[in-house]
This record gives structure tokens, sequence and C-alpha cells, in this order.
């Protein structure tokens, strides 16, 4: 099996605020050390902006899981299942479409690779 290479940049491409689409699936990468060689990803669903009353700025996600189950944010079933987050639309830096998000993995090997980490 073959995968096609490809030039990386040097600097993560998250997606911007205004590219958000609902019931689109993105991915949050995030790293749990400072040398960015351990990263964690979660998958998740933008459902919408604002969803609050008094909410200015703020942008939600739901987990996938939860999502595909049909549960919605205004769902009156409090059972714990679900996980939604939410956050300044300027601050979603970590969040990508699929293809950023594994350029930001291959950047990762790459570093790993540098170090020696396996």
């Amino acid at each position: 099996m073959h995968f096609e290479g490809r030039e990386l940049k040097e600097y993560a491409e998250p997606v911007s605020a205004n590219e958000l689409r609902e019931g689109e699936v993105y991915f949050a990468v995030n790293y749990v050390d400072d040398e960015m060689l351990v990263p964690t990803m979660e998958t998740i669903v933008f459902i919408g902006r604002n969803l609050e009353k008094g909410d200015e700025g703020q942008v939600y996600f739901q987990d996938i899981e939860s999502h595909r189950a049909g549960v919605s944010y205004d769902c009156e079933s409090d059972d714990g299942l679900a996980k939604f987050e939410c956050g300044s639309e300027h601050e979603i830096n970590h969040i990508f479409d699929y293809e950023h998000a594994l350029e930001v993995l291959m950047r990762c090997a790459l570093r790993r690779q540098k170090t020696g980490v396996k």
C-alpha cells in the first residue's frame, strides 16, 4: 500500500470560525506535552453558534457518538451520555477538518522521528 506524499507547511491550519458548518465533522487535536510529541484527537460535530441566551461569538460542538445516536443540544433527557463543549469563536486554533488534522499528525510524526520517540 502506498500513500501519496505531500509537502507539509511549517504551521497548522485550523478551520476558521466562518468556515464552520453545522452538522459537519471536525477534529480537535491537542497535545499533552510541551514538545508536541504526544497528541490527543477527538472527533466532534459543529452544532451551532450562540445557542444560549446572551451568547456572543460562541461556537458549540458535540461528541460524535452522541450526535450519531440522535442526541441534540436541546434534548430534555440528561442521561450524561452526550458531551457538549462551547467556547469563543476566536479560540478554535485546535479544530481542524480531516485533511488538516492529518497534516498536524504527520508533522507530529516527523517531530517524534527526529527526537527518537516511538
